[in-house]
């Protein structure tokens, strides 16, 4: 489908692939692939498992982009939480096997999904704006304050604080860990068991369970519009 990604399907299984360089960055151009091979899931009707490269998931946005001006940054920002905000409501489960780091939008992937497995190892997964200078954009904000424990909010937003996989669930970037070989597989396995739900009854719930959440989520990106990190 893409130079950036690879788009699978299978038992009603469809695995997105990022493999954007060595750290899986989210470029405008990776961003309109991944919507395009979400398109092509909602057409196959299935459950969608995001994965990365060994050892990255993704190591957040493209930094060339980022660094080229204050408006160009916040487009690509924009553009990236409206894909969070697309996965949060997307109608059949999203999974993810975290495949290593996750930092920054890699983090806010997995923010982004209904389950998320990680790999055993000595990998990095949180938010690290702050550290590298950059003031937590108004959607990431909301994304963190919906789907952390408040024990780690604080912690994870203000703070910058990192997580090696064991804490990642913890601090509620990842809902379980498993040995790295078997990381592809147990998310494998999970979307094909999530492939049984009714997917209008899980599309109806998921929707009104967020309804206020992405409410505040589309607010949020319009804030972003026009400000700056």
């Amino acid at each position: 489908m893409s130079d950036l990604l690879t788009y699978t399907v299978q038992n009603k299984v469809a695995t997105i692939t990022l493999h954007n360089g060595k750290v899986n960055a989210f470029s405008h151009q990776l961003i309109d692939d991944f919507n395009a091979a979400l398109d092509q899931a909602e057409q196959d009707q299935a459950v969608v498992v995001i994965t990365g490269q060994p050892g990255i998931l993704s190591g957040g946005y493209d930094l060339t982009v980022m660094k080229e001006s204050m408006e160009a940054a916040m487009a690509l920002v924009k553009k990236g939480s409206t894909l969070s905000r697309r996965l949060l409501s997307f109608p059949t489960p999203v999974v993810v096997a975290c495949t290593g780091h996750a930092v920054a939008k890699g983090a806010f992937i997995l923010l982004s999904a209904d389950v998320r497995i990680g790999a055993e190892g000595p990998y990095k997964i949180g938010l690290n704006e702050v550290a590298i200078g950059m003031v937590m954009h108004h959607a990431g904000v909301e994304l963190a304050r919906a789907r952390l424990p408040d024990a780690y909010f604080n912690r994870s937003v203000i703070c910058a604080e990192m997580f090696d996989p064991k804490g990642a669930v913890a601090a509620g970037f990842l809902d379980k860990v498993v040995p790295e070989d078997q990381v592809l597989a147990t998310a494998t396995a999970l979307a094909q068991q999530l492939s049984q739900l009714d997917m209008r009854a899980h599309k109806g719930t998921k929707l009104k369970a967020r309804e206020a959440f992405l409410a505040t989520l589309d607010r949020a990106i319009e804030l972003d519009v026009g400000g700056s990190l």
